[in-house]
């Protein structure tokens, strides 16, 4: 198994509507590629050579979603503080808020959805997503 620290880094926001309370997240179901499309991640994306994982999350949140957002807490995971995903890559995550813009799927999603906790498990998730949703259940 490839250790954390050499996987590829990619990076997500957990989009709530309340950074100090939140009772609900935006999740994007993907549309490609074939293998993965109608599955639901958290959005965001790689971190791209000589960007900072902060830089790309901005980066990729208005790329794919059109949005700007404030950022909160990172969740740190139980691997080296990240969360491995799939046998290649790693991922960070951070709270985030939307600040700017209206989200909208604009790139590798065909829809988005906010649940709260009641509504958490009730989509497909991306299997590398499962546990990171199931350890932010407690949180909403």
């Amino acid at each position: 198994m490839t250790p954390p620290s050499e996987r590829r880094l990619v990076v997500a926001a957990i989009l709530v509507d309340d950074l100090a309370a939140p009772t609900r997240l935006l999740a994007a179901r993907r549309s490609r590629p074939v293998e993965l499309a109608g599955r639901w991640e958290f959005p965001g994306g790689k971190v791209d050579d000589g960007e900072g994982p902060v830089e790309a999350l901005h980066r990729e949140l208005s790329e794919e979603l059109g949005v700007g957002v404030v950022l909160g807490d990172e969740l740190p995971g139980p691997d080296d503080g990240a969360w491995v995903i799939t046998p290649r890559h790693v991922m960070r995550l951070w709270f985030a808020r939307i600040a700017d813009g209206d989200p909208a799927p604009l790139v590798e999603h065909d829809e988005l959805r906010w649940l709260d906790r009641a509504t958490l498990m009730s989509v497909d998730w991306l299997d590398g997503d499962v546990r990171i949703v199931s350890a932010l259940e407690a949180r909403l």
